[in-house]
């Protein structure tokens, strides 16, 4: 990773001061990240996050809110609408240096403030909030007694976190503004909720608002045993691969491969999280494909292999039903359990078992016909009797010579993911 100071200018005209962390490669995207009320970019949360992401091939800015870390403006004169004006402008800075962000995150407060300000930006693709209140109001309860004094006296000064900060009484007027219900049935990006059962600042309820307040797409993923702060490493990792996952299939740059909308074509490609994760995509389906984690992967699907079995059960179950919806045999249920063996001793090396189980008030010989029938799957004679597969590099990178050719029988036992 590497980091490279990012200055731009803020709601209000100051300067605000923030670091854009770049992974080794050109990113595939870019993010901004809102850090916590009264936080800085500093913090362990915004770092460790975005130091992950990288990793993921994701430059992310984070940058100190007017007023706080190395920002100018005084954090006295801010408003929550400044801050959402802060992201905003954030994102502009961004794309007006050739790196617009696809993805805002924000964390506690930072989070509404990212749900504010996506509408605005039609740059933005994707939101992630971390343990954010539902409603910016919300901060009124971490001011406790000093929420009393400042309507009272028009200003305070509190205490937040260990550290003290002089807020107006036009912070609270600035809140009464926003209508978070609104703000998120708008939002029109797909949205990625994550919060602690345990959190203790903000607490998990809050998500649930924003879930039911949100259309889809929307995710909601639970991080359990982690504190509102992330203060654990292995929290905000967790947090960053999820984000990395989730993300990808809205932050893709590139136009999806030509068969991609060709009937009968399934399209395979990386998602950047982990080893080995893959997104399929078939029709409108989508489904995530990965190696265990023993093998170097997240153990977050189906592996390959996996996909081949399904495959033969899949077509053996809707074969079977096909057959006996001709024939009106009293089917219920259809149940096919496939494995899958490689042993270079047998011939032929690799192995099919297959378990069919039938439910319903069949006799004998139905039972006998259909597991016969079973043999006739398409995807089974495929596998049977071979097949031929044509490999060709896409126009984006012409290959140096013609489609190559392969025999499934022939390298039947050259080993494979």
């Amino acid at each position: 990773m590497r980091t490279e100071p990012f200055a731009f200018l803020g709601s209000e005209g100051q300067q605000l001061s923030g670091r854009l962390d770049l992974p080794e490669a050109p990113p595939r995207t870019y993010a901004v990240f809102a850090h916590c009320f009264t936080c800085t970019k500093a913090s362990v949360a915004a770092t460790r996050i975005a130091r992950a992401l990288t990793r993921k091939g994701i430059g992310v800015l984070r940058f100190d809110f007017t007023g706080l870390g190395d920002s100018e403006g005084a954090f006295a004169d801010s408003t929550f609408s400044g801050s959402v004006r802060d992201v905003a402008a954030a994102a502009r800075a961004m794309t007006a240096a050739g790196r617009a962000p696809a993805l805002l995150i924000g964390h506690s407060l930072g989070g509404a403030a990212v749900l504010a300000a996506a509408g605005g930006l039609a740059e933005v693709k994707a939101v992630t909030t971390i343990g954010a209140p539902f409603s910016p109001d919300h901060v009124r309860a971490l001011l406790g007694d000093h929420a009393a004094e400042l309507e009272a006296k028009g200003e305070a000064e509190v205490n937040i976190g260990g550290r003290p900060f002089h807020l107006r009484r036009a912070f609270f007027d600035d809140l009464a503004q926003h209508d978070a219900q609104a703000v998120i049935h708008d939002l029109r990006r797909a949205l990625l909720i994550l919060h602690s059962p345990i959190d203790k600042i903000v607490d998990v309820g809050n998500a649930s608002q924003i879930f039911l307040a949100a259309r889809h797409p929307k995710s909601f993923v639970s991080l359990d045993h982690a504190d509102h702060l992330l203060t654990r490493a292995a929290d905000a990792d967790y947090a960053a691969e999820l984000i990395a996952a989730w993300a990808s299939r809205y932050l893709t740059a590139e136009e999806p491969v030509r068969s991609a909308d060709q009937p009968g074509f399934v399209t395979v490609e990386e998602t950047g999280a982990g080893g080995y994760q893959l997104e399929v995509r078939a029709g409108e389906a989508t489904l995530i494909a990965d190696e265990p984690v023993e093998a170097g992967g997240l153990g977050s699907g189906p592996t390959p292999y996996d996909l081949l079995n399904a495959a033969l059960g899949a077509c053996t179950a809707i074969t079977l039903r096909m057959y006996a919806q001709r024939k009106a045999w009293p089917l219920d249920k259809v149940r096919v359990a496939v494995g899958h063996t490689r042993d270079p001793a047998q011939t032929p090396p690799e192995q099919f078992s297959r378990d069919i189980r039938v439910t319903g008030p069949l006799d004998a010989a139905q039972r006998q016909r259909l597991l016969e029938i079973a043999e006739q799957c398409p995807v089974h004679r495929t596998l049977s009797g071979g097949a031929r597969v044509t490999t060709a590099m896409d126009d984006a990178m012409p290959p140096a010579a013609g489609p190559m050719e392969h025999s499934l029988e022939a390298e039947a036992d050259t080993g494979g993911a």
